[in-house]
């Protein structure tokens, strides 16, 4: 019972998740938070797709806000059926919810890889992936962090926002999984309830 009543709150949690994740994700734009580095910081390519924007921000926000509307029943029906009309819209708000497992769990694998591979920074070999053949042992290997020259915290502030993308992505997965349980459950047993009364009747 608590599941399905959880169910409808579920996407609205994704709401603010969605944009704290473009939020994050814009600053891995400004290196040690300078606007200054912005415009003269070589932006290493992966940055560019956009990611946590668009997958884990922008994406997830849109299947979220279409799980809400199909949830109030005011703005949506679909046949002349209350039964049926709730079960049309669980099965769209599985559908949505698979769709955003897609989204959130392909953004936390890109996150962890992004993470692994270590930043794009300056060093005495020029710009470069410097970490990228550690397999992410530069993770706990501090004294190594001193080849980036520059910017200037770029490592702290590379594993402190992709950490923080890969468990905003994480919730997001761990939710969109919650979500589907509750609308199958609601589904299955609001089904099973009907056959009953057309049993007894």
């Amino acid at each position: 019972m608590a599941l399905e009543t959880c169910g409808s709150c579920l996407s609205c949690l994704l709401v603010p998740l969605a944009l704290w994740s473009i939020v994050v994700n814009i600053l891995l734009y400004f290196p040690n938070g300078k606007a200054l580095h912005a415009a003269s910081y070589q932006s290493p390519n992966h940055e560019w797709y956009f990611e946590g924007i668009c997958f884990s921000g922008v994406m997830i926000l849109l299947l979220a806000v279409i799980m809400i509307i199909l949830e109030c029943s005011v703005f949506y029906r679909c046949c002349q059926s209350e039964s049926c009309n709730k079960t049309y819209r669980s099965f769209i708000s599985i559908v949505l919810a698979l769709l955003g497992i897609a989204f959130s769990g392909y953004s936390c694998i890109i996150f962890t890889l992004h993470l692994i591979q270590g930043p794009f920074c300056n060093s005495s070999s020029g710009w470069n992936y410097i970490f990228k053949d550690t397999a992410g042992g530069y993770l706990t290997d501090y004294p190594v962090w001193s080849k980036c020259t520059g910017p200037a915290n770029i490592v702290e502030w590379n594993i402190i926002l992709l950490s923080i993308l890969i468990a905003l992505s994480g919730l997001q997965l761990i939710i969109c999984i919650l979500k589907i349980a509750a609308e199958l459950k609601r589904t299955l047993c609001g089904t099973y309830s009907v056959f009953v009364q057309a049993g007894i009747l």
